[in-house]
């Protein structure tokens, strides 16, 4: 159901899904934010590989792009982990929420 409603969203505003994963795993299944964030993480790895795996077949992917995008990402996503296991609960609390309140003003304003 989450997973549903994800994507339901994503495809109707343009948020990533993890911006409606990570807030219904902690309200409605109980999630603490680091195992929310992780399992969102999750999902995420698992969606882009199927992503990538139809692009490629339908002949959708510059190699050279992907990796100036991909590899970057790897490396933010490693870190953003090791950040995360350092802050207090509480603030990745607080920091997701301010995230979450400047997409729905920039959603809002475009």
């Amino acid at each position: 159901m989450i997973g549903t409603a994800a994507g339901a969203f994503s495809g109707l505003f343009g948020v990533g899904g993890g911006t409606v994963i990570v807030p219904l795993l902690v309200l409605w299944l109980g999630y603490g934010e680091r195992e929310a964030t992780g399992t969102s993480m999750a999902a995420i790895i698992v969606i882009a590989i199927f992503a990538v795996c139809f692009q490629v077949a339908y002949g959708n992917v510059d190699v050279a792009d992907a990796a100036l995008v991909g590899v970057p990402a790897i490396f933010g996503a490693l870190a953003g982990t090791a950040l995360q296991q350092r802050l207090p609960e509480r603030a990745i609390a607080l920091m997701f929420a301010v995230l979450l309140t400047a997409i729905a003003v920039e959603l809002i304003i475009s």
